[in-house]
């Protein structure tokens, strides 16, 4: 009868049911909290990756028109000094080509001048002479051309022509004697018109 008894009298427990012991386990692979987190950490580094991907991009590209925007300006900036260059060189073209076309007029103005003042020509006719051949001379100088050439330097062949060469008393080899046309130079250097000169042998 004891035996009976127990089984009547005596509930034995039952074991948990899978709901429980689901609910109970946290570190189970199904459990809602655990799934929740993996899901979020999976989400949140494959956002960091993305956003460091474009911001690399655009890093990259930033510096490309960086690059781009330097090489413009430096060509710009080369171009700007190069035309700079080109229009100083013509307007110098151009002022030796005017200055070379005027200075046989100034000349035969100097020797009407120089007879003048041999002869009995008129005093008002000269000094009016003489204004326009300033005047002329004061033009090619605001311009910067200058005349050069005078009796007692050097002779330079590269801004003087020889006429003749003769020994003079006095004088030493290579000096000039006589200027019988002046030169023209430009106040940089560059040569209109070497002047005629006769030297010292």
């Amino acid at each position: 009868m004891a035996p009976q008894e127990r089984a009547v009298g005596v509930r034995e427990p039952s074991p948990p049911s899978a709901a429980a012991a689901e609910q109970q386990d946290p570190a189970g692979e199904d459990s809602p909290g655990s799934a929740g987190a993996a899901l979020d950490l999976s989400t949140d580094g494959g956002g960091e990756g993305e956003a460091g991907d474009e911001l690399a991009l655009t890093a990259a590209k930033r510096d490309e028109y960086l690059a781009l925007a330097q090489r413009t300006q430096a060509d710009f900036e080369n171009y700007r000094k190069r035309v700079a260059r080109d229009a100083a060189a013509a307007e110098t073209r151009g002022l030796v080509r005017v200055a070379r076309e005027l200075l046989p007029s100034l000349d035969n103005l100097g020797r009407a001048v120089a007879h003048a003042d041999d002869g009995d020509t008129d005093p008002v006719l000269i000094d009016g002479l003489m204004l326009v051949q300033r005047e002329l001379l004061g033009a090619l100088q605001r311009v910067g051309i200058e005349s050069y050439g005078e009796a007692g330097e050097r002779f330079d062949p590269e801004l003087h022509e020889a006429v003749a060469q003769q020994p003079f008393e006095g004088r030493a080899a290579g000096e000039i004697v006589e200027v019988y046309q002046p030169g023209y130079r430009l106040a940089g250097g560059a040569l209109v018109r070497p002047a005629r000169v006769l030297v010292a042998g």
